[in-house]
Protein backbone atom coordinates (compact mmCIF):
# COMPACT_ATOMS: atom_id res chain seq x y z
CA UNK A 1 0.00 0.00 0.00
CA UNK A 2 1.32 3.19 -0.93
CA UNK A 3 1.35 6.49 0.73
CA UNK A 4 -0.93 8.02 -1.85
CA UNK A 5 -3.40 5.47 -1.28
CA UNK A 6 -3.33 5.43 2.41
CA UNK A 7 -3.77 9.06 2.23
CA UNK A 8 -6.88 8.92 -0.40
CA UNK A 9 -8.69 6.41 2.27
CA UNK A 10 -7.99 8.77 4.81
CA UNK A 11 -9.70 11.96 3.13
CA UNK A 12 -12.30 9.62 2.24
CA UNK A 13 -13.00 8.77 5.79
CA UNK A 14 -12.88 12.59 6.43
CA UNK A 15 -15.63 13.12 3.44
CA UNK A 16 -17.56 10.57 5.50
CA UNK A 17 -17.55 12.50 8.85
CA UNK A 18 -19.65 15.56 8.65
CA UNK A 19 -22.35 12.69 7.30
CA UNK A 20 -22.03 10.78 10.40
CA UNK A 21 -22.09 13.78 12.23
CA UNK A 22 -25.45 14.87 11.17
CA UNK A 23 -27.01 11.63 11.56
CA UNK A 24 -25.75 11.38 15.39
CA UNK A 25 -26.97 15.26 16.08
CA UNK A 26 -30.73 13.87 14.64
CA UNK A 27 -30.25 10.57 16.37
CA UNK A 28 -29.83 12.57 19.76
CA UNK A 29 -32.62 15.00 19.00
CA UNK A 30 -34.96 12.30 18.61
CA UNK A 31 -33.99 10.69 21.56
CA UNK A 32 -34.60 14.05 23.30
CA UNK A 33 -38.34 14.40 21.19
CA UNK A 34 -39.40 11.16 23.45
CA UNK A 35 -37.91 12.59 26.54
CA UNK A 36 -40.08 15.22 26.43
CA UNK A 37 -43.30 13.74 25.16
CA UNK A 38 -42.93 10.90 27.59
CA UNK A 39 -43.18 13.76 30.22
CA UNK A 40 -45.83 15.80 27.99
CA UNK A 41 -47.93 12.58 27.92
CA UNK A 42 -47.51 12.14 31.68
CA UNK A 43 -49.12 16.44 32.17
CA UNK A 44 -51.91 14.81 30.02
CA UNK A 45 -52.87 12.26 31.86
CA UNK A 46 -52.33 13.92 35.44
CA UNK A 47 -54.68 14.31 37.75
CA UNK A 48 -56.13 17.23 39.61
CA UNK A 49 -57.02 20.51 39.56
CA UNK A 50 -55.22 22.96 36.98
CA UNK A 51 -56.05 26.32 35.93
CA UNK A 52 -53.37 27.78 33.65
CA UNK A 53 -54.41 31.09 34.22
CA UNK A 54 -52.97 31.37 37.66
CA UNK A 55 -49.54 31.44 36.31
CA UNK A 56 -48.02 34.18 35.12
CA UNK A 57 -49.24 34.67 31.80
CA UNK A 58 -47.64 37.57 30.73
CA UNK A 59 -43.93 36.26 32.12
CA UNK A 60 -44.75 33.12 30.01
CA UNK A 61 -45.15 34.80 26.69
CA UNK A 62 -42.60 37.21 27.16
CA UNK A 63 -39.95 34.42 27.78
CA UNK A 64 -41.46 32.67 24.95
CA UNK A 65 -40.69 35.90 22.50
CA UNK A 66 -37.15 35.78 23.77
CA UNK A 67 -36.43 32.31 23.34
CA UNK A 68 -37.55 32.55 20.06
CA UNK A 69 -36.01 35.63 19.48
CA UNK A 70 -32.54 33.50 20.50
CA UNK A 71 -33.33 31.12 17.69
CA UNK A 72 -32.84 34.31 15.29
CA UNK A 73 -29.51 35.46 16.57
CA UNK A 74 -28.51 32.01 16.86
CA UNK A 75 -28.92 31.70 13.53
CA UNK A 76 -27.83 34.56 12.83
CA UNK A 77 -24.27 33.41 14.49
CA UNK A 78 -24.28 30.17 12.47
CA UNK A 79 -24.62 32.28 9.34
CA UNK A 80 -21.92 34.86 10.09
CA UNK A 81 -19.23 31.92 10.40
CA UNK A 82 -20.12 29.80 7.69
CA UNK A 83 -19.32 33.08 5.70
CA UNK A 84 -16.42 33.77 7.48
CA UNK A 85 -17.87 37.18 9.61
CA UNK A 86 -16.27 36.55 13.00
CA UNK A 87 -17.36 39.28 14.58
CA UNK A 88 -20.91 38.74 13.78
CA UNK A 89 -20.79 35.48 15.22
CA UNK A 90 -19.62 36.54 18.10
CA UNK A 91 -21.86 39.73 18.52
CA UNK A 92 -24.69 37.12 17.52
CA UNK A 93 -23.53 34.22 19.66
CA UNK A 94 -23.93 36.74 22.91
CA UNK A 95 -27.00 38.15 22.24
CA UNK A 96 -28.25 33.85 22.11
CA UNK A 97 -26.34 32.87 25.34
CA UNK A 98 -27.93 36.66 26.82
CA UNK A 99 -31.20 35.86 25.74
CA UNK A 100 -30.73 32.31 27.19
CA UNK A 101 -29.79 33.88 30.63
CA UNK A 102 -32.50 35.97 30.58
CA UNK A 103 -35.18 33.20 29.74
CA UNK A 104 -33.51 30.99 32.85
CA UNK A 105 -33.93 34.09 35.02
CA UNK A 106 -37.46 34.30 33.76
CA UNK A 107 -38.04 30.42 34.73
CA UNK A 108 -36.36 30.87 38.40
CA UNK A 109 -39.24 33.54 39.24
CA UNK A 110 -42.22 31.83 37.91
CA UNK A 111 -40.79 28.70 39.81
CA UNK A 112 -40.94 30.54 42.79
CA UNK A 113 -44.51 31.87 42.25
CA UNK A 114 -45.94 28.28 41.28
CA UNK A 115 -44.21 26.48 43.55
CA UNK A 116 -47.38 27.79 45.55
CA UNK A 117 -50.10 27.20 43.54
CA UNK A 118 -48.81 23.36 42.37
CA UNK A 119 -47.22 21.47 45.13
CA UNK A 120 -44.50 18.92 43.22
CA UNK A 121 -46.05 16.10 45.72
CA UNK A 122 -49.46 16.01 43.37
CA UNK A 123 -49.68 14.75 40.07
CA UNK A 124 -49.74 18.30 37.90
CA UNK A 125 -47.16 19.28 39.89
CA UNK A 126 -44.97 16.54 39.20
CA UNK A 127 -45.85 16.90 35.71
CA UNK A 128 -44.99 20.42 35.72
CA UNK A 129 -42.04 20.75 37.58
CA UNK A 130 -40.37 17.90 35.38
CA UNK A 131 -41.47 19.71 31.84
CA UNK A 132 -40.12 22.83 33.42
CA UNK A 133 -37.05 21.62 35.20
CA UNK A 134 -36.15 19.09 32.04
CA UNK A 135 -36.28 22.32 29.73
CA UNK A 136 -34.12 24.39 31.83
CA UNK A 137 -31.80 22.09 31.98
CA UNK A 138 -31.39 21.56 28.24
CA UNK A 139 -31.39 25.66 28.24
CA UNK A 140 -28.34 25.71 30.62
CA UNK A 141 -26.36 22.57 28.25
CA UNK A 142 -27.24 24.74 25.21
CA UNK A 143 -25.87 27.76 27.13
CA UNK A 144 -23.07 25.52 27.89
CA UNK A 145 -22.48 24.36 24.56
CA UNK A 146 -22.59 27.92 23.10
CA UNK A 147 -20.42 29.41 25.63
CA UNK A 148 -17.76 26.39 24.17
CA UNK A 149 -17.99 27.30 20.71
CA UNK A 150 -17.72 31.17 21.25
CA UNK A 151 -14.45 30.65 23.21
CA UNK A 152 -13.06 28.66 20.31
CA UNK A 153 -14.85 30.89 17.73
CA UNK A 154 -13.03 33.70 19.15
CA UNK A 155 -10.27 31.64 19.02
CA UNK A 156 -10.33 31.37 15.29
CA UNK A 157 -11.25 27.50 15.46
CA UNK A 158 -13.98 28.01 13.09
CA UNK A 159 -14.55 29.77 9.42
CA UNK A 160 -16.14 28.88 6.03
CA UNK A 161 -14.25 25.72 5.88
CA UNK A 162 -15.18 23.82 9.12
CA UNK A 163 -18.08 25.43 11.24
CA UNK A 164 -19.43 21.96 11.86
CA UNK A 165 -19.28 22.75 15.73
CA UNK A 166 -21.33 26.15 15.57
CA UNK A 167 -23.95 24.07 13.17
CA UNK A 168 -24.43 21.20 15.70
CA UNK A 169 -24.92 24.01 18.50
CA UNK A 170 -27.24 26.02 16.85
CA UNK A 171 -29.39 22.79 15.66
CA UNK A 172 -29.55 22.11 19.19
CA UNK A 173 -30.72 25.30 20.35
CA UNK A 174 -33.64 25.32 17.91
CA UNK A 175 -34.37 21.91 19.02
CA UNK A 176 -35.21 23.94 22.56
CA UNK A 177 -36.50 26.41 21.36
CA UNK A 178 -39.19 24.25 19.60
CA UNK A 179 -39.66 21.77 22.60
CA UNK A 180 -40.35 24.63 24.40
CA UNK A 181 -43.05 26.15 22.09
CA UNK A 182 -44.84 22.65 22.65
CA UNK A 183 -44.71 23.19 26.41
CA UNK A 184 -45.46 26.83 26.85
CA UNK A 185 -49.25 26.10 25.25
CA UNK A 186 -49.54 22.63 27.16
CA UNK A 187 -48.28 24.02 30.63
CA UNK A 188 -50.02 27.67 30.37
CA UNK A 189 -52.99 27.94 27.77
CA UNK A 190 -54.54 24.02 28.09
Amino acid sequence: MTTETIHTEYQQDLSFQPRANRIGLWLFLVSETFLFGAFLAARYYSTGTFRPEELNQSLALLLTVVLLLSSVSAYLAETSIRFSHRRNFIIFTVATIAMGLIFLGGVVIELGEAIHLYPPGTPYGSSYFMLIGLHAFHVVTGLAALGFVLFLGIKGHFGSEDYWGVEGVVKYWHFVDLAWLVIYPTLYLF
